[in-house]
């Protein structure tokens, strides 16, 4: 009894340090991913419950489908999946049958690539976005829904979790501060800088003209109205016979 108990103590001992603990990677879409256990002479790669490639003596066998997409380095013993697609996605695990003798699984998830971002002052006909002397607002840009995020500095101010534009509010004595946008996923992120005083200051101006040339404009619609009025008013004094000079 005591010698069955020292074996299935090592049995287990020898289980626990041979298969280690499973690990999450993340990739891009397009991107590469470095399964980062070595197999150096003999050990295979399985995708799920399918073998994907074998190592035998330093030669590297790979399934068809995975051919011009896995590799393995002879000198380092990793495994390198390229070109990654959504479906690249799962469980892959590392057998090595010689040297240090392991097992390692990693759980791959590919996300799509973050578009690219930029930002913009928002129209100005939104009672959410209003531009005055105070404040102004500014908006964060993407193609294609994902987390975007504001920061001013090292604080984060906005955030929402799949978007494609993301708005914040400039106050008049944070102008001068420094801004960016993030548009980001488990994978990656995109930054933005963003200088928050070039667009304040030129909303303002452009909002300076357009109102010196609506206020010119509507001076002049009323100029010419009025003279138009005048003008019918005369001509109706000249036809029936009154005077107008008093008009």
């Amino acid at each position: 009894m005591p010698q069955m108990s020292f074996i299935l103590m090592f049995l287990v001992m020898r289980f626990s340090a041979s298969e280690e603990v499973k690990k999450n990677l993340t990739g891009t879409v397009g991107g590469n991913i470095t399964l980062p256990a070595p197999v150096q002479e003999r050990g295979y790669l399985s995708y799920g419950r399918t073998i994907i490639a074998d190592v035998k003596g330093g030669i590297f066998d790979i399934e068809e489908i995975y051919k011009n997409r896995l590799q393995w380095d002879r000198n380092s013993g990793l495994f390198t999946l390229t070109e990654l697609q959504r479906n690249d996605s799962g469980i892959y695990t590392v057998d090595s049958k010689t040297g240090k003798v392991f097992t390692s699984s990693y759980k791959l998830t590919v996300y799509a690539f973050v578009p690219s971002v930029s930002s913009s002052a928002p129209s100005t006909d939104s009672d959410a976005m209003s531009v005055s002397s105070e404040s102004c607002s500014l908006l964060c840009l993407v193609d294609r829904e994902t987390t975007l995020l504001w920061f001013k500095d090292e604080q984060m101010l906005n955030q929402s979790s799949s978007a494609l534009s993301l708005p914040l509010t400039v106050h008049k004595q944070d102008f001068s501060s420094s801004y960016r946008c993030v548009a980001a996923n488990p994978a990656e992120n995109k930054t933005l800088p963003v200088h928050s005083s070039i667009y304040c200051e030129l909303i303002a101006v452009v909002i300076v003209v357009v109102t010196v040339v609506f206020i010119a404009v509507s001076t002049a619609v009323f100029r010419a109205v009025l003279l138009l009025l005048c003008r019918a008013v005369r001509q109706c004094c000249m036809f029936v016979g009154e005077k107008c000079d008093d008009l």
